[in-house]
């Protein structure tokens, strides 16, 4: 029967040095991952990536002549950021913070970058500024006219609860059918 079979004795691998038994191609199981993965069995690094990233930001952007904004044209995510690939992290990172570490310089530490221009597809380093996350939503809370389901937000109809914004007139419908709801029993 086949699985009574003794196993052979595999051949170590042929790399010097190295006594691990080989798997393909004489190697072990290291050596030929770094192989496939470098191109080389010998290799420890990855492959450094051949075109800056400035070009490559710069070539994946759209100049709007009238804002300034270099409109993201690759990778828009649903929140409507801009990502990119970016090697020494190794995975997808948002392409407006690469731009201004790219062009700018590192984003101090506790800071967010904030749109000036309020399009989150621009990556213009021009356009973005550190600051802290509660000027970041204060200064976004200002912008909005408007609730989602299209109230206004005035001084009659706009309250704060723990510092958010909150329209005053959602806020009751929610109360009356959570009230509504208790007096069927379904709450």
């Amino acid at each position: 029967m086949h699985y009574l079979r003794e196993r052979r004795a595999k051949k170590p691998c042929t790399i010097e040095g190295c006594g691990k038994p080989s798997t393909a191609r004489g190697w072990c199981s290291a050596h030929n991952w770094r192989w496939k993965r470098h191109g080389d069995p010998l290799s420890l690094k990855p492959p450094v990536d051949p075109i800056p990233y400035s070009e490559r930001i710069i070539g994946k952007v759209r100049t709007d002549e009238a804002t300034g904004c270099w409109t993201w044209t690759a990778y828009i995510a649903k929140d409507g950021y801009g990502r990119i690939y970016y090697q020494p992290r190794k995975g997808l990172v948002l392409a407006h913070r690469l731009s201004y570490e790219t062009f700018i310089g590192p984003i101090p530490a506790g800071l967010v970058l904030d749109h000036l221009c309020r399009n989150r597809a621009c990556v213009n380093p021009q356009h973005l500024e550190p600051v802290t996350v509660a000027e970041n939503i204060r200064r976004g809370d200002a912008v909005k006219q408007q609730c989602p389901q299209g109230h206004p937000y005035d001084a009659a109809n706009t309250g704060y609860s723990k510092g958010w914004k909150r329209c005053l007139t959602c806020h009751r419908e929610r109360q009356r059918e959570y009230v509504r709801r208790k007096k069927n029993g379904a709450a």
